[in-house]
């Protein structure tokens, strides 16, 4: 038997079916001291998911992709130019990496099958690598580089 138009729960222990609700005042629910009804419901997405999704979309492409925050320096290899002369021209931060591949944001203008190296502030990472996918967004671009070479124990899963 429905209850002025409130769902109730099958066994009331201390209370029986048709007892007025104590939280209903004057047909309208009871939210406390300084509370009040919104007018309407709202949603929002949060920033931070937002920012975070630029190399995050770009990374479930890559299934072995484990995020990884390594902050590095990045040079545009220009076709034909020795990779050790490069110079480097933003420091960007690696994001995603597998054992073969580097997902970052750069705001240096790249394309696919450029060549790119990529430097660590101490040394232990310095290697080159084609650019192998690219996303364009306003001001950045987020890109997936594939090493030239082997690169062993450049990335440790736990």
């Amino acid at each position: 038997m429905p209850n002025r138009g409130f769902w109730l729960p099958e066994a009331l222990s201390n209370r029986e079916e048709g007892e007025p609700n104590p939280h209903l005042r004057s047909g309208r629910a009871s939210l406390g001291k300084g509370c009040h009804r919104l007018a309407q419901e709202a949603t929002a997405t949060a920033r931070s998911a937002q920012k975070a999704s630029l190399v995050a979309g770009l990374a479930c492409f890559f299934p072995e992709a484990t995020p990884v925050r390594i902050p590095v320096q990045l040079a545009r290899v220009l076709e034909g130019d020795d990779a050790s002369a490069a110079r480097f021209s933003e420091s960007t931060v690696i994001e995603f990496g597998t054992p073969r591949e580097v997902l970052f944001s750069s705001s240096t203008p790249l394309e696919f099958a450029d060549a790119v190296r990529l430097r660590t502030s101490d040394g232990s990472l310095d290697v080159e690598a084609s650019v192998v996918a690219v996303q364009y967004h306003p001001g950045k671009t987020v890109v997936a580089a594939r090493f030239l070479k082997e690169v062993p124990n450049w990335i440790v899963k736990s």
